[in-house]
């Protein structure tokens, strides 16, 4: 047996062995660090720009939703292989799981330029498109150009994290992201104040951030860290594998570019009470991403684990996970939220102490976002245990819901209705419309897994 062989049965024994909830927290405690680690990083960009003024402030605002289309690729390719991958070595298919990588991470690659080039191309009506006022557009014009330049290294990194996730690899995703994320923060006040470039040195910092990570990620790769092997030549010509991965990695997509869809309309309808009301739904932004970084670094350690036990079959392994992470998940939200709610107008003072308005309208915001937060364990764990287990079509529709299908009318109307009470109240609406939408999904499912489960057993008994 070669050593790569050796290797790849211990992974699965772990997998497929190991206790549930030891299993779930191993791999869960390096991606939730990883995770919070991003979300401080984002939160030092918006602390340290939002020091520059109000309108520098509302920037980082507008260009979090350029962002988050570049996440959203990254993410669907990323999560989509990923969760092939983590099926794919559970049942032991090798050279398929190497084919699903490698075409995710050069394919990521390619749409990354792309993004770079037709960005800078037109990034003024970009930016006005994304919500800019015209006191914000010179600061979001100056963010937005590196970001921009660093697409392709941005997608591709969200590839190599999200396929070491998926097999099991925590640890060294967590390596890569984080040390990267540190660096951010390190480089921040040096590019802007040292420096002197302002909210341009910013987004070199996060542009020279994200090379580091993806230098990082692709040495586990290239130094046979894992369990999978990118190559040029395993990139696949076929097209129903870029379509396996696409669709499941579809309700990332939704989720992320939703993400993007629902900050510009946050925007556009904040930026009629001014930009201290853009400013203020931004930093809450960002300050929910930090929260919510704990139940989503939860949620996908949970997901190779039951990625693994779906393919090889192992069931009441899968059923088991799904109960203790939402568990977990629901406890730890609701503490989160009682802290968050607590102490919402002192997190708001953090970035803007000089602005009361800013403080005003975010803690608001906060709070409402808060009260609904203790649901996330249940809505969350439901559209990833779907799109792991391959119930791509369940999952991208949840994914809708929450920034689409209920978030968008919601922001649409309530602030014709309510002044800006209804900007604030939009996503906690839509939150708690979510939950009660994914409830069902999510009986049916485990009814499911219980047939699937008796009928592998009746099979073993014969």
């Amino acid at each position: 047996m070669s050593a790569a062989a050796g290797a790849g049965d211990a992974q699965y024994r772990k997998m497929t062995q190991t206790p549930i909830p030891r299993l779930v927290a191993t791999l869960a405690v390096p991606t939730i660090i990883s995770m919070l680690v991003t979300a401080v990083y984002n939160m030092a960009d918006t602390f340290f720009v939002a020091q520059l003024g109000t309108s520098a402030a509302g920037a980082v605002g507008i260009v979090f939703s350029l962002m988050a289309v570049i996440q959203a690729i990254g993410f669907m390719l990323g999560m989509g292989a990923g969760n092939l991958v983590s099926r794919y070595l559970g049942a032991k298919e090798q050279r398929q799981a190497d084919c699903a990588a490698s075409t995710a991470f050069f394919t990521a690659l390619a749409f990354g330029l792309g993004i770079t080039v037709l960005g800078t191309l037109f990034l003024d009506p970009l930016m006005r498109v994304l919500g800019a006022t015209p006191t914000i557009l010179p600061y979001a014009r100056d963010y937005a150009r590196y970001i921009l330049f660093g697409a392709p290294v941005m997608c591709a990194s969200f590839v190599l994290n999200n396929i070491l996730r998926g097999e099991g690899k925590a640890m060294l995703a967590m390596v890569g992201i984080g040390l990267g994320g540190v660096l951010n923060i390190g480089l921040d006040p040096l590019f802007i104040y040292a420096f002197g470039l302002g909210i341009a040195g910013a987004a070199i910092a996060t542009l020279l951030s994200q090379c580091v990570s993806f230098a990082i990620l692709l040495a586990c790769f290239l130094r046979r860290k894992s369990a999978v092997r990118l190559h040029i030549g395993q990139v696949s010509r076929k097209a129903e594998v870029y379509a396996r991965i696409i669709k499941t990695g579809m309700p990332s997509f939704c989720r992320q570019s939703l993400a993007s869809v629902a900050t510009v309309l946050l925007n556009v309808n904040a930026a009629v009470y001014g930009d201290a009301a853009v400013a203020a739904m931004s930093v809450v932004g960002r300050i929910f991403m930090f929260v919510f970084s704990f139940m989503l670094g939860f949620g996908q350690g949970f997901q190779p684990v039951a990625g693994y036990n779906f393919g090889a079959k192992r069931y009441d392994r899968v059923r088991g996970a799904t109960y203790f992470t939402m568990l977990v998940g629901t406890v730890l939200m609701s503490v989160l939220a009682a802290a968050g709610f607590l102490a919402a107008p002192g997190a708001l003072a953090l970035f803007r102490r000089d602005d009361a308005e800013v403080i005003a309208i975010g803690a608001l915001a906060l709070r409402a976002q808060c009260v609904v937060l203790p649901l996330f364990g249940v809505s969350t764990v439901t559209n990833m245990l779907l799109q792991v287990t391959g119930q791509s079509g369940q999952a991208t529709f949840l994914s809708l819901c929450r920034q689409g299908i209920f978030f968008v009318p919601f922001i649409l109307l309530l602030p014709q209705l309510i002044g800006l009470l209804g900007v604030q109240l939009a996503q906690p609406a839509a939150d708690l419309c979510t939950f009660a939408v994914t409830l069902p999904f999510l009986l049916s499912f485990l009814r499911r897994l219980k047939l699937w489960e008796q009928a592998e057993r009746a099979v073993a008994e014969k």
